[in-house]
């Protein structure tokens, strides 16, 4: 018999939203990394959110790892937020250095999937980030800016 889901995958139309609910050792995560992956290609997402707002810690390769998820999610054609850093996670992760890259963080899942919609509809418009920058944005098109 096995315990509860460490990692729950949620599909939400053209979403994946992934929670982690506890703290992951290194086979966990690599676990997490390859199952999402995989599912962005079955459910052929264009986004994915991961929420790590159960997590009092995150290690510099958990760290890396969500940063591997976001860039394998970008060569499989999905935007990748994370979002739910708590206070604390994120006083310690700058205090070492460490950070999220590239990868774009947001609040909470709610304003996640408002920054995955506006991405999604600047690149069906054909807006760029350098015309978003400028205050091209899609005059419905609510969102944030990464």
């Amino acid at each position: 018999m096995s315990g509860p889901a460490l990692v729950s995958i949620l599909r939400q139309d053209a979403y994946l939203i992934a929670s982690v609910h506890t703290a992951l050792d290194d086979s966990e995560m690599l676990r997490f990394q390859q199952d999402l992956i995989e599912q962005i290609g079955r459910h052929r997402s264009r986004g994915v959110v991961i929420d790590v707002a159960a997590l009092d810690v995150l290690d510099s390769f958990g760290q890396s790892t969500l940063g591997n998820i976001a860039e394998m999610a970008r060569l499989r054609g999905a935007l990748t937020v994370i979002v739910g850093i708590r206070p604390e996670v994120a006083f310690a992760m700058v205090q070492l250095g460490m950070g999220t890259g590239s990868v774009a963080t947001a609040l909470d899942l709610e304003e996640g999937l408002i920054f995955l919609n506006s991405r999604i509809l600047d690149s069906r418009i054909g807006l760029t980030e350098a015309d978003a920058g400028r205050g091209g944005r899609h005059p419905w098109a609510r969102g944030l800016h990464p």
